[in-house]
């Protein structure tokens, strides 16, 4: 993971944060071992802080890897919440499974393997937080297919808003100065699609968070 904080920024977050949980620790260790992208302890908390200051009882996320994130999220969910974990590997979220069971939110997990722009077409909403951390290229397109399940003081995070290794932030940087880049990759491409697609939707406003990787908040006012 390519962290926008400096070492000792990112030590002083995650020391006024909340401690991880012993399974937290070792979904970490499980990262550190196998070079697997999570969003952090700094991001992961932070989800879990705006759960809990929406009163979140719904949360759908795009991309859920062996469920790092959702692990983080449930926490902040009633005892009759839902949580729903999109992955395309059955591995990763069979780990996931047993991660979240270890963590007691079993019973409030939804897992669906394959695809989350189909799985999505499953779920009626609302949705009170959506995280977005799958393939850059369908991030605007998974915004516009959960926008309408997502109710007013609603909130969608996406992850890699700054960088993610693959994302070249000089071409953002361009993009955010008012001269988009003639050539980019698709992944960078994909963030300022994404970016443009919720910067002018009325219904939202979006801020850039300088944690982990950088992640996009967009809440819904209207």
């Amino acid at each position: 993971m390519t962290d926008v904080l400096t070492d000792d920024i990112a030590r002083f977050v995650r020391a006024v944060g909340p401690d991880p949980d012993e399974t937290l620790r070792e979904m970490d260790e499980y990262a550190a071992a196998e070079g697997f992208p999570h969003v952090g302890p700094e991001v992961g908390a932070f989800l879990r802080f705006v759960a809990r200051l929406n009163g979140a009882e719904r949360v759908f996320e795009f991309g859920s890897g062996y469920g790092y994130s959702a692990y983080w999220l449930a926490e902040a969910l009633p005892d009759d919440g839902e949580i729903v974990l999109t992955e395309v590997d059955a591995d990763e979220l069979e780990l996931a499974r047993e991660y979240m069971a270890a963590g007691g939110y079993d019973a409030i997990a939804r897992y669906e393997h394959g695809d989350a722009m189909v799985a999505i077409d499953r779920y009626d909403g609302p949705f009170d937080v959506v995280l977005i951390d799958h393939q850059k290229h369908k991030y605007a397109d998974a915004f516009e297919a959960v926008r309408a399940t997502v109710p007013v003081g609603g909130v969608v995070i996406a992850d890699n808003a700054i960088t993610a290794g693959v994302i070249d932030f000089d071409d953002l940087l361009e993009w955010a100065d008012g001269a988009p880049p003639a050539e980019t990759n698709e992944h960078t491409q994909g963030i300022i699609e994404y970016l443009e697609t919720v910067r002018t939707d009325p219904a939202f406003e979006t801020m850039i968070l300088p944690l982990g990787e950088g992640i996009a908040v967009s809440y819904r006012v209207e």
